[in-house]
């Protein structure tokens, strides 16, 4: 972990910097034990400290390793899970505890998606099995994406501003990116809400 943030601190004033960052967030969707979110806010420390990186660049290349590792975590679950829970005996308790998983994410795969990154390994597990149930990939791009940005964003901005404050009590930071992820998900989940009622309505009306 030290070696790829020094990595990362060597590279501070090259271009390459902005890679280096991209390609931690992406690994880190299928392989926690590379370290993407310290790797975002050492760059955004820096970025404060002496201009450069640049903070913006910063988040834009959080976001979008953040995106692209989690389709590839989702994409590993989707190949090789289905298939595992495709051939569970029927009636079986691991059989009955993947259909109430399915369910789960059907009904609350957004908010799942966009708060598990903040608990340790949780990121993984959640794309892992949203590819092994199938969850619609349409839908999975779009709330991902709503994770990627409020975490990126999350991890920037505490590198940048609260870094020192946080650093003695972690506990405000984590809840403030879950705060963030929360305030998006229950708003995009509100207006899903209200569409499917007046469908619901104009059907009945007819």
């Amino acid at each position: 972990m030290e070696a790829l943030l020094d990595l990362l601190r060597g590279t501070v004033t090259s271009p390459w910097v902005y890679l280096v960052i991209f390609g931690l967030t992406a690994v880190d969707a299928f392989f926690p034990a590379v370290p993407g979110e310290a790797a975002v806010i050492t760059a955004a420390v820096l970025a404060a400290d002496g201009g450069h990186p640049d903070l913006t660049l910063v988040i834009v290349s959080a976001a979008l390793g953040a995106l692209i590792g989690d389709h590839i975590s989702y994409a590993i679950g989707r190949g090789g899970g289905a298939n595992r829970l495709a051939h569970l005996p029927d009636g079986s308790r691991r059989r009955a505890g993947s259909e109430w998983a399915r369910r789960a994410v059907d009904r609350r795969g957004g908010i799942i998606l966009t708060t598990s990154r903040y608990v340790p390994g949780g990121r993984t597990a959640v794309t892992l099995t949203m590819g092994a149930v199938r969850y619609p990939r349409r839908a999975f791009l779009l709330y991902d994406s709503i994770a990627a940005v409020t975490w990126a964003l999350y991890c920037g901005l505490l590198g940048y501003f609260g870094g020192l404050a946080f650093e003695r009590d972690p506990l405000k930071g984590v809840l403030a990116g879950i705060g963030l992820s929360l305030i998006v998900t229950f708003g995009l989940e509100g207006v899903r809400w209200l569409r499917r009622r007046a469908h619901r309505r104009a059907a009945a009306g007819r």
